[in-house]
Formats: C-alpha cells, sequence, structure tokens
C-alpha cells in the first residue's frame, strides 16, 4: 500500500509519509476556522477532483490559482445537500490523486443515514480503486447531524482540528483520535494556520 503525502510536510512527518492510499479522511472543523487551508494543501499535494457544496466553484480556484495550481478540477452541486448529485461528481476521481467534499454537512443533513451510508460506501469504493485519497471536510457548529457518527465510523483517518481564541492569541490544535493502518497521534500538534500550515513551536504559558 502506496503512502500519500498530505502536502502539508508537519503531518507527513508525524504520519511516516503521510496517508495510505485508498483512505478515507474526515476533517472536523468550526466553520470560523481556517481548515479550508488544509483542504487546500491537500488539493495541491496531487491531481484533484474538488467538489464545493457551500461555496462557489470560482470562490475555491481563485483560493488554490494564488499557488498556480493547476490539477485540480473543482465541481459545485447547484444545490448543495443533492446527494445524487454528488455521487455522479465524485465518481471518477484520479488515479493516485485527491477527492474532497468541502463539506459533507448539507449532505449529512439532508441523507437518511442508509442513503449517506450508501453514498460514503461508494466513496470508499472509488477512492480504494483509484489508489488515491478522499477528504471530507465536516464542519463543526452548533448540534451535529445525526449522520455525522456515519461519517466518522466509514473514516478511515479523523482530523480534529480545534480552534481557541485567548484575547487575542488564536491557537489551533489538531488532533488525531484515529487512524487505520497507521499511529494516531498521541498528543495535539499545534499548528500555525496564516496563509500555510506549519507546526507553531511556540511554547504555552500556563
Amino acid at each position: 500500500m502506496e503512502t500519500l503525502p498530505t502536502g502539508i510536510s508537519a503531518l507527513d512527518r508525524q504520519f511516516g509519509g503521510g496517508i495510505p492510499s485508498g483512505s478515507v479522511v474526515v476533517l472536523k472543523a468550526a466553520p470560523d476556522s481556517q481548515s479550508e487551508l488544509i483542504l487546500n494543501r491537500f488539493a495541491r499535494a496531487r491531481e484533484c477532483r474538488y467538489l464545493t457544496t457551500v461555496r462557489s466553484a470560482a470562490a475555491v480556484e481563485a483560493a488554490l490559482d494564488r499557488d498556480g495550481d493547476e490539477e485540480t478540477t473543482v465541481e459545485a452541486i447547484d444545490d448543495g445537500g443533492d446527494l445524487d448529485g454528488a455521487a455522479s461528481l465524485t465518481a471518477d476521481p484520479p488515479d493516485g490523486g485527491t477527492l474532497i467534499v468541502d463539506s459533507v454537512e448539507p449532505l449529512e443533513a439532508r441523507a437518511s443515514p442508509s442513503a449517506y451510508a450508501e453514498f460514503l460506501d461508494g466513496v470508499r469504493s472509488r477512492i480504494v480503486d483509484a489508489d488515491g485519497v478522499a477528504v471530507l471536510h465536516a464542519l463543526r457548529g452548533g448540534e451535529d447531524p445525526e449522520t455525522r457518527r456515519v461519517t466518522e465510523q466509514v473514516a478511515d483517518v479523523v482530523f480534529d482540528l480545534r480552534t481557541t481564541v485567548t484575547g487575542t492569541e488564536i491557537a489551533n490544535r489538531l488532533i488525531v483520535p484515529k487512524f487505520r493502518g497507521g499511529a494516531a497521534l498521541e498528543e495535539p500538534l499545534k499548528l500555525k494556520l496564516t496563509d500555510a500550515v506549519a507546526v507553531d513551536t511556540s511554547r504555552d504559558i500556563a
């Protein structure tokens, strides 16, 4: 099984080179976090199909084009909760590439658990066949959809980005509680999320 880089060197060092091919990764984060930066790094690491349910395709392309990315195909679902449309647009992930669904929350909110589980099984099957990686952006805010547990159960890897604001300080910590085929992080990884993604080496003051 090949290991595919995430595009974030700090994570790749932690995970022995990256994520095993055929993996489904869930990135949980608050809507007001900079989690899109992590998605963008995944998108730039290799050929990518990027499905957006909440932003316009033009907005996603503008964010990616800052680095001159030319290997990402962006598709938008007009009706963000259209499960059939999402299934169609995720039907052909690039070989050895990345499939991103940003975000899965509209799909979770409107689909029945059985229909949503069938959609995720299809994503998993296609990403295994393509020897790629799928990244599902799962926004966290208020009460999670009932089907969020399905998302986390199907996932091979769970990234849980926790953002806290204290005064003028913003702290981002990445927790990885689940990692099939690898080692989950024993401790949270403190990240700097500005226009890039890097490890924050500053020490916390008690």
